[in-house]
């Protein structure tokens, strides 16, 4: 005859008559299961959240080390941006220098090339060794530097003067 157990595994036990005993065996045997299973079970959760936990863990540790690394590269670009703007301000500077320089190179060699092509503006004399010269133009000293051009370091030195 089948009947049902009152506990509440929801196991079904069959009972024959006369073997009181062999049901009582059955019961404790399925007991042992399930608490065997339960065991398991708490066990297997167990390593789940300490698996859990250390995820958890790594990943704290991963943005740490994230968050230090873009500090460390936010502070390299913003001191390599102070270069820069260093750079373009001292290049800037020496931009204008360089247009004033030109600038003025090309003035010494304008007044130049004017007195190359006007030697009249010059007088006569007549030296120590009673040689006559008709000034700086016919000079043989100095006829050699005539259709030299001014260096910039030069022409700033003389400018100096003229201002």
């Amino acid at each position: 005859m089948a009947s049902s157990s009152g506990n509440s595994s929801g196991s079904t036990q069959i009972q024959s008559p006369g073997s009181g005993e062999d049901s009582q065996v059955v019961v404790v045997v399925a007991d042992q299961r399930k608490r065997k299973r339960m065991l398991s079970n708490r066990e297997s959760a167990r390593r789940s959240r300490m698996r859990k936990q250390k995820h958890v863990n790594d990943l704290m540790e991963q943005l740490a080390q994230l968050r230090k690394e873009n500090n460390h590269v936010l502070t390299s670009i913003s001191v390599t941006t102070q270069h820069f703007l260093n750079v373009e301000a001292e290049n800037s500077v020496l931009r204008a220098q360089m247009g004033e320089l030109s600038q003025r190179l090309q003035s010494l060699n304008d007044i130049l090339g004017y007195m190359n092509t006007n030697t009249g503006g010059f007088v006569e004399t007549e030296d120590f060794y009673g040689t006559v010269s008709d000034g700086f133009m016919n000079n043989s000293w100095n006829s050699m530097y005539l259709n030299q051009p001014i260096m910039a370091s030069a022409a700033a030195d003389v400018i100096q003067y003229r201002y």
